[in-house]
């Protein structure tokens, strides 16, 4: 990265993964994202966030988790997996700091909602967040629900996010699934940048780097948009790898040929 640095004038890496909040680029999705999780949050109900991969799901989830004052919300975030139920409960517990041997269910159950209850007397919501949600068991979803039930379910008390690919919605439509979706408030589904969006965001990323400058071409900002579908993360990657084609042929603006270089030597 120091000889696209160097090149191109930047002070800082191009396009890193490790955003701050507040520079991430606005994309369209995100003001109604977050007003959706918000709400769902304020309702003490779940909420679902979908979208391809590298859409911006996670990053989202980090703008979203940075609205949530720690005086106010006590985050419990997790990533999926192909856990058995068994094994999400001890997740959970670890989030707390909790190293759980029982192999007993219902003692795991027991000691997460006395956290929850714990946590909620201090007058702070507990929301518990599962990126990567599709990846976990059918069988998780269908007594997920149970975790959020207090004195007879008339005491909402812990809301949820659940992020992940579209494969999430199938497992939530599945019948075993019914009592947890049933108290789902609001979905956001990430879509891809469009393609006059896309200009704005490089030059954006641009601007974190360190310059004023744009050195993308129109055709390469045609070719980033089109190779990546408008996938961020692809489109990043390959704005990354034709910044270096670029440098090493010693050339100040990317074009369209340096995309197509760039897409040979990446998974997009």
């Amino acid at each position: 990265m120091s000889d696209i640095r160097h090149f191109f004038g930047l002070k800082n890496d191009p396009f890193p993964q490790d955003v701050p909040v507040n520079d991430l680029y606005p994309i369209p999705a995100l003001d109604p994202l977050e007003k959706r999780v918000l709400f769902a949050i304020e309702q003490r109900a779940i909420t679902v966030i979908t979208g391809d991969v590298g859409s911006g799901k996670s990053t989202s989830l980090r703008y979203v988790g940075s609205r949530l004052h720690s005086s106010e919300y006590h985050l419990i975030p997790l990533v999926g997996g192909s856990y058995s139920l068994m094994e999400l409960y001890r997740q959970i517990l670890l989030s707390f700091g909790i190293e759980f041997m029982s192999f007993q269910m219902s003692m795991m159950v027991h000691k997460i909602r006395q956290l929850v209850l714990e946590i909620a007397e201090r007058k702070v919501t507990p929301v518990l967040i599962i990126d990567e949600a599709h990846l976990l068991k059918p069988p998780v979803f269908a007594q997920l629900h149970t975790l959020v039930q207090f004195e007879y379910d008339s005491r909402p008390l812990m809301p949820m996010i659940l992020c992940g690919q579209d494969l999430l919605l199938d497992h939530l439509m599945s019948i075993p699934a019914r009592p947890l979706s049933s108290r789902v408030l609001g979905r956001s589904h990430l879509e891809a940048l469009r393609k006059e969006v896309m200009r704005d965001y490089l030059i954006h990323h641009m601007r974190l780097a360190g310059t004023s400058k744009n050195p993308f071409s129109d055709d390469a900002v045609f070719a980033i948009h089109q190779g990546s579908g408008g996938l961020l993360r692809k489109a990043n990657s390959l704005a990354k790898a034709s910044m270096l084609a670029a440098a090493m042929e010693q050339c100040p603006i990317v074009s369209a040929e340096h995309i197509r270089l760039a897409s040979t030597e990446i998974f997009i």
